[in-house]
């Protein structure tokens, strides 16, 4: 039965989903919920581990567990209410429940993104300037950098998240989403959001441009540096501290730039779903993979931590 067009604002929404309940989409959701575990598992793992190693209180790890962090709550935002509406048939959400998960998605999106931007710049002193690192990137400069990326991603979240929930929404109210994606609840809205979306595409490329634009000079100067440099062991040295980050920066601002970057004429909502769950859960997942398998002071820590293990266990 069609809901009236005056229906109360506050009334929940029906969340359109990604996956049917064909033989091909129960694969998927299967896929998908691995995925999530090993990605909840791996930052979980990760923060572990450099909380209790001694080695891994440096910035870089530091900045790495709160990377961490970010992305165990992003993976924890929208997947488990995306399984349990498919694993029980229903597919509402509150409109508190939308409410919180746009405020969430956006804070963790933007602290990440400048948190990934930061980084850049933690490479770049300590490859141009190793002497100097101790003194440029003390405690106080890094809990600046981490307490501004996350400043900035909780302000913008509760402002787009206050400006979008107080539209008017009527009709069927079915976001044709897995979760509240908040340029696929405004097609809902009762009025003409037009100017929003607008302010939103700005807040976006200003969002994502410039921590990219502090990776881009980042690493122009780190070039610059590797260039000057003599020694091949330097040379790969240098490299192998920059291509974790660089792995993820790539698919972060990859995925992101995709979604929100495209022009409104060539936004398809099955191209944004299917991009949403690279997003939301493989990046999440591939992150704590990237830095881990490709770094021996985090494959020590595990080693050492398994090892510790054992040794309670033989007594």
């Amino acid at each position: 039965m069609e809901i009236g067009l005056n229906q109360s604002s506050t009334d929940g929404f029906i969340l359109l989903g990604i996956f049917s309940h064909s033989q091909t989409d129960l694969v998927l959701f299967s896929a998908v919920m691995v995925v999530f575990t090993v990605a909840l598992c791996g930052n979980v793992l990760l923060i572990f581990l450099i909380y209790a190693d001694p080695r891994l209180h440096t910035p870089m790890y530091f900045f790495l567990s709160q990377l961490s962090l970010m992305d165990l709550v992003l993976v924890c935002t929208n997947v488990p209410k995306m399984a349990a509406n498919f694993l029980s048939g229903r597919k509402s959400i509150s409109f508190v429940g939308c409410g919180i998960q746009i405020g969430l998605f956006v804070c963790l999106v933007g602290s990440e993104g400048l948190l990934l931007g930061l980084m850049a710049y933690d490479r770049y002193v300590a490859i141009s300037h190793p002497l100097h690192y101790p003194n440029l990137m003390s405690q106080r400069v890094c809990l600046q950098i981490v307490g501004s990326s996350w400043a900035f991603g909780i302000i913008d979240g509760l402002i787009q998240m206050v400006v979008v929930m107080t539209f008017p929404y009527c009709g069927l109210r079915e976001v044709d989403h897995f979760f509240c994606e908040m340029l696929s609840l405004l097609k809902l809205a009762c009025m003409d959001t037009s100017i929003f979306e607008n302010v939103i595409f700005a807040c976006c490329v200003f969002m994502l441009l410039l921590p990219f634009s502090i990776i881009v000079a980042s690493y122009a100067r780190i070039l610059g540096a590797v260039l000057h440099m003599r020694s091949a062991q330097a040379h790969k040295k240098a490299l192998a501290t920059c291509s974790s980050h660089l792995t993820a920066v790539s698919l972060f601002y990859g995925a992101a730039m995709f979604i929100y970057l495209r022009p409104r004429r060539y936004r398809a909502p099955s191209h944004d779903k299917v991009v949403s769950v690279f997003y939301t859960v493989l990046t999440p997942m591939f992150n704590p993979l990237i830095y881990s398998l490709r770094n021996r002071e985090v494959m020590g820590a595990l080693m050492k931590g398994l090892d510790r293990r054992r040794i309670v266990n033989q007594h």
